[in-house]
């Protein structure tokens, strides 16, 4: 099928119709205010003053090195982060608490204290050396550091897939090689993965962050752990026991680091595992057999299809009571239902092309955060999913902030190809059009396929790469969504 991409709508009044069509709440803002509007408002977050309403979203650049160190690409993202302008820093990578953890053989990892104090010390520097770069202050921002283990979709180094669960999964052990219970944790295990959560949290208060980020999102441990209702023994089972580990690394780190403000980037609802149907396009994966479906968080076990909220509502009423007070809320998994968690016209190398108008993954992403932002309205919400809005993103998200439904506009792969987006729109200068993210997906085919990630059709620096070529020569065979 064919669904109009953003930019074919040439005034606010044809894309209002088109949104509200897909979702009647949603609306945006005809006009920019830049800096004298709701997103160039300041807030206080981590008991420091933010000066505006951007965060950036953070993300795993397959750019680090073997031994869990930056790369000069790492830290040209990290000053990117600082040239941008946004207030917020929230997370800036996911930096695994230990070797097994690691998303990919890349990614930026605690080996040990000295390197570990080594690595933040030079992202600090980088976001800081942005920061001056572009005549903004050092002290400017609020910073935070994303602590992660991958569970399920840990790759650690080059002999492939590693997976570590909380439990079994009837749909989502085969796609990473599960066929026994060798990869299932012990209680023991989990409790020395939360031990490294609360190490490396205090190396990152040590370092100069303002918070640290205890990821429950994506499918990654903490979160598969939230919907392991078929786990035994104290991590598994009832809402108590699958929050039980994530609560304890938040009270750990408390005593650790006190004055470390803890937050939580969380995947408010699951969706069921979509794969690639034979037109191309993503449909449902469907279980064998009847009964409740007691494999993810947020969705109502007799009617998977339909999301509940009332744990996740439960589990944030939690937080609250261990001394949350931001939670960033996503949606689903990059690995399972990208086209909700990433809305996008075009889908990476190993995905499928949209079951339905990205724009609905952008709507659901939006309803989901006014409905968080409603039933707590003492939290401070960071929302997601904004990139696909390409054009409109400034207009939808100044709406957003203006009528309280989110605090934060969050940023993740539209900073890749224009990481200036909020000093132009806090300026009141009219977005560079060859800079907006398209959602092409290369920043994801690369790291598919052993590439590192960077907007290779956008940004010049990547664009010169010969890794250009190869990952444009893997993007899928486009289908109806063109």
């Amino acid at each position: 099928m064919k669904y109009p991409k953003p930019n074919q709508f040439k005034d606010a009044a044809a894309f209002r119709a088109h949104l509200q069509a897909i979702a009647a709440d949603l609306d945006l803002d005809d006009t920019l205010l830049g800096s004298d509007g709701p997103l160039g408002k300041g807030a206080v977050v981590a008991g420091r003053t933010v000066e505006n309403r951007f965060a950036v979203q953070p993300m795993e650049g397959w750019d680090g090195t073997t031994g869990g160190r930056p790369s000069d690409k790492t830290l040209r993202r990290w000053r990117n982060f600082g040239l941008s302008g946004a207030g917020l820093l929230w997370g800036g990578e996911a930096f695994a608490v230990a070797p097994p953890g690691r998303a990919n053989p890349n990614q930026l990892c605690h080996f040990d204290e000295a390197s570990t104090e080594a690595t933040l010390a030079r992202l600090r520097e980088a976001l800081d050396d942005g920061r001056r770069q572009a005549g903004l202050s050092a002290d400017g921002i609020v910073s935070g550091l994303q602590l992660t283990h991958s569970g399920r979709w840990s790759r650690p180094d080059a002999s492939g897939r590693a997976p570590r669960v909380p439990c079994r999964h009837p749909l989502l052990d085969r796609r990473v090689g599960i066929d026994d219970d060798a990869s299932i944790l012990s209680d023991g295990e989990l409790e020395a993965i939360a031990e490294r959560f609360v190490t490396v949290a205090r190396l990152a208060g040590e370092s100069g962050f303002d918070f640290v980020d205890v990821k429950c999102c994506h499918g990654y441990l903490l979160h598969e752990l939230l919907a392991a209702h078929c786990r035994p023994g104290r991590y598994g089972g009832d809402l108590a026991g699958r929050s039980r580990l994530a609560l304890a690394i938040i009270d750990a780190i408390g005593v650790a680091a006190p004055g470390l403000a803890v937050v939580v980037r969380l995947s408010l609802h699951d969706l069921l595992p979509h794969r690639r149907g034979e037109d191309g396009r993503g449909e449902v994966e469907r279980i064998a057999g009847d009964g409740p479906y007691r494999h993810a968080f947020g969705l109502d076990p007799e009617n998977p299809q339909r999301v509940d909220l009332e744990e996740p509502f439960a589990l944030v009423a939690q937080l609250r009571e261990h001394g949350v007070e931001m939670v960033n809320v996503t949606l689903g998994s990059p690995y399972y239902c990208p086209h909700i968690q990433r809305p996008a016209t075009y889908p990476p190398s190993d995905g499928y092309d949209p079951p339905e108008d990205p724009l609905a993954g952008v709507a659901a992403h939006l309803l989901a955060t006014r409905r968080l932002k409603a039933k707590f309205p003492d939290l401070t919400v960071v929302g997601s999913g904004y990139s696909y809005l390409q054009e409109w993103l400034p207009h939808v998200a100044q709406h957003e902030v203006g009528k309280g439904h989110v605090d934060f506009v969050g940023l993740g792969r539209s900073m890749l190809s224009y990481p200036d987006l909020p000093r132009d729109v806090l300026a009141g200068e009219a977005s560079a059009r060859k800079k907006v993210c398209r959602t092409f997906s290369d920043c994801t085919t690369g790291p598919r396929n052993g590439f590192e990630s960077g907007c290779y059709p956008l940004d010049p620096y990547y664009k010169e790469m010969p890794a250009a070529s190869s990952i444009k020569a893997l993007r899928p065979r486009r289908g109806g969504n063109r």
